[in-house]
């Protein structure tokens, strides 16, 4: 598993000539690498006396974002589970029509998964940056750095993750279906990247004034 990995053996895989792991994977990761951040600077922020105030909250996002770092280490996990039988499909004989149409309804089925997995990517990323917002502004000052960084992670995957609901619904047969879920990934990449940049504008200009 993903998650099992030296960071030097996932480096080896994802350079390799194996599909997986790939970019779905790669922006699972991110999320976790960001989620993580997010750890880190609750964790230097409970505690404190000058933090006294936002402790219980800080706790209650301590959890969420622990739950967000392995789901999204779960999602980069399912990215490949569900790509290997997309692969197989792909290698099905069409050579009659009868075995042309077992194929594009296979292919269909496995497509619709395949981008499944990466929407849910996007999803708790959105989640993940509720998060990181509330820290950039809560959490500890000595740390707030790391926000900005953790906020870039999420918002690597975040975009990721859209490509890899483009580059299988670009195949889909049914294209009401693949407009939808195309549509989709827009709204919630258009909605995290604004976020995203807003947060990592406010981290930055508190890193040249304070």
């Amino acid at each position: 598993m993903i998650q099992d990995l030296t960071v030097s053996s996932f480096l080896e895989k994802l350079s390799s000539k194996s599909p997986t792991p790939g970019g779905g994977g790669a922006a699972g990761l991110g999320g976790a690498v960001g989620a993580a951040l997010g750890k880190m600077v609750v964790n230097l922020t409970i505690g404190k006396k000058r933090y006294a105030d936002v402790e219980e909250e800080m706790q209650s996002i301590l959890t969420k974002l622990a739950h967000l770092e392995q789901e999204f280490l779960r999602l980069a996990e399912e990215d490949a589970v569900v790509f290997a039988p997309l692969a197989e499909a792909y290698l099905l004989p069409s050579g009659t029509e009868e075995e042309k149409r077992n194929k594009e309804k296979i292919l269909e089925g496995h497509l619709l998964a395949a981008s499944l997995v990466p929407l849910a990517v996007m999803e708790r990323s959105l989640e993940a940056l509720d998060y990181m917002e509330i820290l950039a502004n809560k959490g500890s000052r000595m740390a707030v750095s790391d926000v900005g960084v953790g906020v870039q992670f999420i918002r690597a995957a975040l975009l990721g993750a859209k490509m890899n609901v483009f580059i299988n619904t670009k195949t889909m047969v049914q294209r009401e279906k693949a407009r939808e879920l195309n549509a989709m990934a827009e709204t919630m990449a258009g909605n995290g990247i604004s976020r995203a940049d807003a947060i990592y504008t406010q981290v930055e200009a508190a890193l040249k004034t304070e």
